[in-house]
C-alpha cells in the first residue's frame, strides 16, 4: 500500500509589509494569488497526497471559493491559524491524516518551489526522519553593534533554510508537544533541533524565494516566467 505524504501550507500570518490591506500570500502574481501558485506546485507533485491549508480566520470566507475554483483536488482541509506561525502550523498538523508517513511544511509566500525540491526533501525525511532544503549564503555577512561592524562571519558554515521542511509524522508531533510556540519559533527545524535529533539537508533551488517586500514580486515574476518556459 502506498504510504501517505501530507503538506501543510502555512498561510495563517498577517504579513502586510507588501500591502497593509491584505496579507502578502493573497496578492496577485501574474494574474493569480500567490497562494494559488503555491498550492498548484503541491497539487502537481506526485510526492504529496494531501494538502492542509492554514488561513487567517478573516480570510476563510474570501478564499475558500477561490480555492474551490482553482480545483486543488489534494486540498483536504482548511483550518484557522493562530497568533504565531508555530501555532498556525500546529493547527495544521492537528488536521493532518494520522496515517501520514511524512509531513512537509511550506510557507505560502514561496510560490516558486520546484517539484524536485518537494520530492527530494520528502524522500530524505522518509529515510532519516527530518530534512530541510538549503541554499548557499553568497553575500559577505557582518556582525554589527551600535551602528558599527564588529566582525566578519565565516559563511562557509552558513546556509539559508528554505521550505518545505519535511519530517516523519511522529517526529513532528513530538516537536510540537509541551513547548513554547512563540514568535522565536521561525521554522519547524528549530523545534526538531530542540529534540536533539539530526536534520539532513538537501540542496534547494535558489529561486525558491520567500516573497516579503515589493521588489520580491518583481523577482518572482521573472523567475516564474522562466520556469514556465522551462516546462514547455
Amino acid at each position: 500500500m502506498k504510504k501517505l505524504n501530507s503538506a501543510i501550507i502555512a498561510a495563517g500570518g498577517r504579513g502586510t509589509r507588501l500591502d497593509p490591506a491584505r496579507p502578502k500570500q493573497f496578492l496577485e502574481l501574474l494574474g493569480k494569488p500567490i497562494i494559488i501558485h503555491t498550492l498548484e506546485r503541491f497539487e502537481r507533485c506526485d510526492a504529496i497526497d494531501e494538502i492542509v491549508l492554514v488561513l487567517p480566520a478573516d480570510e476563510l470566507n474570501i478564499f475558500v471559493p477561490i480555492a474551490e475554483s482553482a480545483n486543488i483536488t489534494k486540498l483536504k482541509k482548511i483550518v484557522v491559524g493562530g497568533p504565531t506561525r508555530a501555532v498556525s502550523v500546529k493547527n495544521g498538523l492537528d488536521a493532518v491524516d494520522e496515517a501520514s508517513e511524512v509531513v512537509a511544511v511550506h510557507d505560502a509566500a514561496r510560490p516558486l518551489v520546484s517539484a524536485a525540491d518537494i520530492i527530494n526533501v520528502v524522500q530524505r525525511a522518509a529515510k532519516v526522519g527530518a530534512a530541510c532544503p538549503v541554499a548557499a549564503v553568497t553575500d559577505t555577512v557582518k556582525t554589527v553593534e551600535n551602528g558599527y561592524i564588529t566582525g566578519t562571519v565565516d559563511r562557509t558554515k552558513l546556509c539559508r533554510a528554505l521550505t518545505p521542511q519535511a519530517f516523519r509524522y511522529d517526529i513532528l508531533k513530538r516537536a510540537f508537544e509541551d513547548t513554547d510556540l512563540g514568535e522565536d519559533v521561525t521554522d519547524e527545524c528549530y523545534l526538531v533541533e530542540k529534540l536533539g535529533l539530526e536534520i539532513a539537508t538537501v540542496e534547494g533551488d535558489s529561486r525558491n524565494i520567500k516573497i516579503t517586500r515589493p521588489e520580491d514580486l518583481v523577482v518572482a515574476e521573472a523567475y516564474l516566467r522562466s520556469m514556465e518556459r522551462e516546462r514547455k
